[in-house]
């Protein structure tokens, strides 16, 4: 099935402001498909109404983005945390009111003894925040070599040290430490290595057979490389972020991948429903948060979405149960999405 030709348009014209910014080897991918309205995306019977792909997943090698490429997810894969965490409050390993400290122990001081696993999933923790967000993207900020980040636990010494911003629960802020922190209760409270947790708890159940956290100095060939541009060069963003991924981003996937996890996540087949449901409510009480659940961005009409952006990494990928519509966009630069994003979502939102 042909792409829709207006969705084309606007996205081939959204593309080349991106390429004007850019430049026209600049990548990025995208995917809008429509079942009908209340229906589970990624069975394969919707209508696809666009399934494109421009410029280069490889800069050094010339090869040309396609719609089936890996693209890495930055924050956007904060929602397989949250999910993984989320599996083990099913099985009782843990409990949304288990405290952080309760498996922390001596480890992160500074972190409140109050901070629960509801606070970490919800934004709402207080804890202090490791990673600048508003950071220029070309400067090196993780403050260790990045080869040495592979498990969670290697994140305790720059997680130390941050006092907290304040009570739990009385107010959001996001935060990707937050995240870290529950890969490291998930691994411990398991007995299972996080990423072993992900694969086994969430992308199994969820089909998604191109999903993971590939080594970013080993990526499959089919992986798109995320840029950034450094006195005046683009530049692999290898040298930038860990070197695996970890519970507060840096997993690849692709846009049909995406469109199974929608499918299987609303449909319980990742946790129960009344999780799903639990995750997309925003807590009670909540202020500034509201838009927040736990591990999903709540949009109106009972949307929900993930979103992420970092040194090379663009990506958002959403569910619209009311219309039936399931969408993702990624480019290779922190900055190549938005414009396709943008486009996208005034000719679909209306």
């Amino acid at each position: 099935m042909g792409d829709d030709d207006a969705l084309r348009k606007v996205a081939d014209e959204a593309f080349a402001t991106v390429a004007a910014e850019a430049d026209e080897h600049v990548g990025v991918v995208a995917r809008v498909t429509r079942d009908a309205p209340g229906a589970l995306p990624g069975s394969g019977t919707g209508e696809v109404l666009l399934d494109a792909a421009w410029g280069l997943a490889d800069r050094r090698h010339g090869l040309a983005m396609t719609p089936r490429h890996r693209f890495a997810t930055a924050s956007g894969c904060k929602g397989f945390t949250a999910l993984a965490v989320l599996s083990l409050v099913a099985d009782g390993t843990l409990d949304l009111t288990t405290t952080a400290r309760s498996l922390l122990h001596d480890d992160l001081p500074l972190v409140d003894d109050a901070v629960t696993v509801e606070h970490l999933l919800s934004h709402r923790s207080g804890i202090g925040e490791y990673l600048d967000d508003d950071a220029d993207v070309s400067e090196y900020l993780m403050p260790v070599p990045v080869h040495a980040l592979v498990d969670p636990e290697d994140y305790l010494p720059i997680l130390d040290g941050h006092p907290q911003a304040f009570a739990p629960g009385s107010a959001f802020a996001y935060c990707n430490g937050g995240f870290v922190v529950l890969s490291v209760l998930a691994q411990r409270a398991a007995g299972v290595p996080f990423h072993e947790l992900v694969r086994t708890r969430v992308l199994e159940p969820a089909g998604t057979t191109s999903t993971g956290y590939p080594r970013s100095d080993a990526l499959p060939g089919d992986a798109a490389v995320g840029y950034v541009r450094v006195g005046g060069q683009w530049r692999s963003n290898v040298h930038h972020l860990p070197v695996v991924g970890g519970g507060d981003g840096g997993a690849y996937t692709t846009t049909l991948d995406m469109e199974r996890f929608w499918g299987a996540l609303l449909g319980g087949r990742i946790v129960p429903q009344e999780l799903v449901a639990r995750m997309r409510r925003a807590p009670e009480g909540a202020g500034d948060g509201d838009g927040y659940g736990l591990g999903l961005w709540l949009r109106d009409h009972d949307a929900v979405a993930l979103e992420g952006m970092d040194t090379g990494v663009s990506f958002w990928s959403t569910h619209e149960p009311a219309t039936g519509l399931t969408w993702t966009v990624a480019g290779t630069t922190a900055d190549a999405a938005w414009p396709v994003v943008r486009a996208l979502r005034e000719v679909l939102e209306g």
